[in-house]
């Protein structure tokens, strides 16, 4: 498998491969390779005659083959790019007879997404040793701030630890819905400038005091009152904040914070949890209020909350009711 960034630089220092197989769950970097190759491969005059895109519902392997297997006119490539691949999965083996003997004057793009190939099959092994073979995995939740962290240094900003935490909670692990969000602040923020919780609130739409991460922390801190403003505001919004991400967020707080417990070296804590070093300060509160026999309890009571939040045991109780009830349940 090849390095997104060394695909990246690659394909602008003008090294390309007969074919790009670009495969997996996260398609913000299946799109990104792709567009690189759109863009860098061919000049303008020559897209016109040399560059195609095709939709995987709308042809065939043998189709794909066909345009592949075609001479460049007045260019030394031509690319042929196959959006939405995935829709050939029946018959993508049938791909190997190309790419065995690929044409090397044609740039062949496969966008699978969603999907991968089966690694025991020909095609997979053909594409390895002819090409490019790339799986674009999901990043895990916990992995994001930081990506946000470097992926807006590439561009000359920063971000505080909560700003990126902020956007973490609001808009999930999609990177692609990330990366638009990002760009919406690049336009705001002056380069060279940090990204703060405020600049957050004030054009993602995002409380800087009223959201899932602050709540932690008041938790943490064991500050009812400002816990139970906080859900008093979720209840008057709950579209913008589903009790399933709160339940999420808090259960794996107090998992981390039973881990917390257990490490022997403190000093290893960040690393022992996952979490950024900024943070653990705030499982050095949380230990000192929760001690391990309370935190088993207390994950108890979110695993209860969690199951009545989908109706198991509560049918149609108002989320305010139930985060009301499980901090009774922490606080207690």
């Amino acid at each position: 498998m090849n390095s997104i960034n060394q695909l990246i630089s690659d394909i602008k220092k003008n090294k390309f491969a007969p074919i790009y197989f670009l495969m997996g769950d996260e398609t913000y970097y299946i799109d990104m390779i792709s567009d690189h190759i759109e863009s860098h491969v061919l000049t303008d005059q020559e897209k016109g005659f040399n560059q195609v895109v095709l939709y995987g519902k709308d042809v065939s392997v043998q189709d794909i083959i066909s345009h592949a297997k075609r001479y460049p006119m007045m260019a030394q490539r031509q690319v042929v790019i196959v959006k939405e691949a995935q829709d050939l999965s029946r018959t993508i083996e049938n791909l190997v007879t190309y790419v065995e003997n690929p044409q090397p004057t044609t740039v062949l793009v496969v966008c699978y997404k969603y999907k991968k190939l089966d690694a025991r099959k020909k095609l997979s092994k053909a594409v390895k040793k002819a090409g490019v073979l790339f799986e674009s995995k999901k990043l895990y939740e916990n992995k994001i701030p930081d990506w946000i962290q470097s992926s807006l240094a590439t561009k000359g900003y920063t971000i505080t630890p909560k700003a990126s935490l902020m956007l973490t909670e609001f808009l999930g692990t999609d990177l692609g819905k990330i990366n638009n969000e990002l760009q919406k602040l690049q336009l705001i923020v002056k380069p060279g400038a940090q990204i703060t919780p405020e600049i957050v609130e004030q054009n993602i739409g995002i409380s800087k005091d009223f959201n899932n991460f602050e709540l932690q922390k008041a938790i943490g801190e064991r500050n009812v009152l400002k816990a139970y403003a906080i859900i008093q505001y979720f209840g008057q919004n709950p579209k913008n904040n589903p009790i399933v991400m709160t339940v999420s967020l808090l259960y794996s707080f107090f998992v981390k914070l039973l881990k917390y417990h257990a490490v022997s070296n403190k000093a290893n804590a960040a690393k022992a949890l996952g979490v950024n070093p900024y943070f653990i300060k705030d499982y050095q509160v949380a230990a000192r209020n929760y001690p391990m026999k309370k935190v088993s309890v207390i994950i108890s009571a979110i695993r209860d909350i969690d199951m009545k939040s989908k109706g198991v045991g509560a049918s149609n109780t108002p989320q305010a009711d139930l985060l009301k009830e499980l901090l009774v349940a922490i606080f207690n």
